[in-house]
């Protein structure tokens, strides 16, 4: 036809990441969701006990390794893991829909559809039917071994009941959110670090995460401390150093109001790490019991921060002799050390875990623990596919 224009071919070029970036970011978000798994395994058999009451089961140096729980079961995780998992599955969907269909406003509620799946797996022995219910779907809850009750927080399962779905870019206003306004439990900052896994910022990550937290903790105690664990973990996948993201963390933090109580349990665990002499679980208490949102961030920072007890070998004709006994890497320590106090100690454990796998990636984490986490495989699966959607091999310049 006279006067068409013919067609034009235009040539996209598809950009290649390096090799040691990929699996930098890979090892980085694969090491937060396990060692958030191996803190929790590390802490649950020994929750709700005192110090002393550690002690007195374990030895002088309290748990030194995984132990069994009240089932006799070793690497059993919590409802810490269990919460976490359903908001790194909840988050990646949101962020994954607001990136292809480029426009959000779904996240919030996107999430607190993963939240009723695991919800479900609190109230049921098994996967229902889909029944054209929008919140059952994805492999997540086909999981068998996410059918149990590991002692979930009330204000958790109250507050995913509920149903309310918060503004996901609403600004945290310091004031009581509408659920379980008086809760700063540990429920939600425990669940907290995959929103720092995504590529969004540290800023962005600490407002979703502070939105999505008031789901169930309408405290905000309870929603701040949940979005600075999320800063500071962002921080930490992008390479940050673990002393640079949580002073970068508190003075983010300091810009929102009712930030008062977070601001100060944190700024208590970098001055406790600073101070001479050895961490010990003596310190750890003098941060609180990690009941309360705020507290168990703190105690999670300070163990990864501190510096506990150099690994020594004394030959003698005695033989061999190690202190501490069993001989433990720094990152065993930080561990240990999260978990061995009076209160929450899955919670503070499963936060210390996050942050160290976040800053040392999986490669680093403990073989002999890591192997005997239940539900090791999903874990790592999930933190595959949050890897491979955040930072393909090849970033296209096209949506399939």
């Amino acid at each position: 036809m006279m006067g068409a224009t013919p067609p034009t071919t235009v040539e996209l070029t598809v950009h290649t990441r390096s090799w040691a970036d990929l699996a930098v970011h890979r090892s980085r978000v694969r090491g937060c969701l396990l060692g958030g798994a191996i803190g929790d395994a590390l802490g649950y058999p020994v929750e709700f006990l005192s110090l002393d009451a550690i002690r007195a089961t374990h030895g002088a140096a309290g748990v030194t390794g995984l132990v069994t729980d009240a089932d006799g079961v070793t690497g059993r995780i919590s409802d810490d893991t269990q919460m976490s998992l359903f908001t790194a599955e909840g988050h990646l969907r949101g962020y994954c829909r607001t990136r292809d269909r480029g426009v959000g406003g779904a996240e919030a509620a996107i999430v607190h559809d993963a939240y009723l799946r695991w919800l479900e797996t609190q109230n049921h022995p098994g996967p229902l039917p889909e029944q054209d219910l929008r919140h059952r779907i994805g492999w997540l809850r086909h999981e068998p071994w996410l059918y149990a009750r590991r002692a979930p927080g009330n204000a958790c399962l109250s507050g995913v009941e509920a149903g309310v779905t918060p503004d996901p870019y609403g600004k945290p206003t310091g004031e009581p959110g509408p659920v379980n306004p008086d809760s700063k439990g540990c429920g939600a900052v425990m669940r907290s670090a995959p929103f720092g896994l995504t590529d969004l910022g540290a800023r962005r990550s600490f407002e979703l995460a502070a939105q999505c937290a008031q789901i169930t903790h309408g405290h905000p105690t309870g929603y701040l401390a949940s979005g600075a664990f999320a800063a500071l973990i962002s921080h930490l996948v992008d390479g940050e150093s673990l002393e640079g993201a949580v002073l970068r963390t508190l003075r983010l933090l300091s810009g929102y109001r009712g930030h008062e109580e977070t601001t100060a349990a944190l700024s208590g665990a970098v001055a406790l790490a600073e101070e001479e002499g050895e961490a010990t679980p003596e310190r750890v208490e003098t941060l609180g019991a990690g009941w309360v949102a705020e507290e168990a961030l703190a105690i999670g920072v300070y163990a990864a921060l501190a510096r506990t007890r150099p690994q020594t070998f004394h030959v003698g004709r005695q033989g061999t002799v190690c202190d501490p006994k069993p001989p433990r890497t720094p990152i065993e320590a930080a561990f240990l050390l999260s978990v061995n106090h009076s209160g929450d100690s899955d919670s503070t454990g499963s936060v210390c875990g996050n942050i160290l796998g976040a800053l040392h990636g999986d490669v680093h984490l403990p073989p002999r623990w890591l192997t005997e986490i239940e539900g090791r495989t999903a874990v790592a699966r999930l933190g595959d596919d949050i890897a491979a959607e955040i930072r393909p091999g090849e970033k296209r310049p096209w949506n399939y």
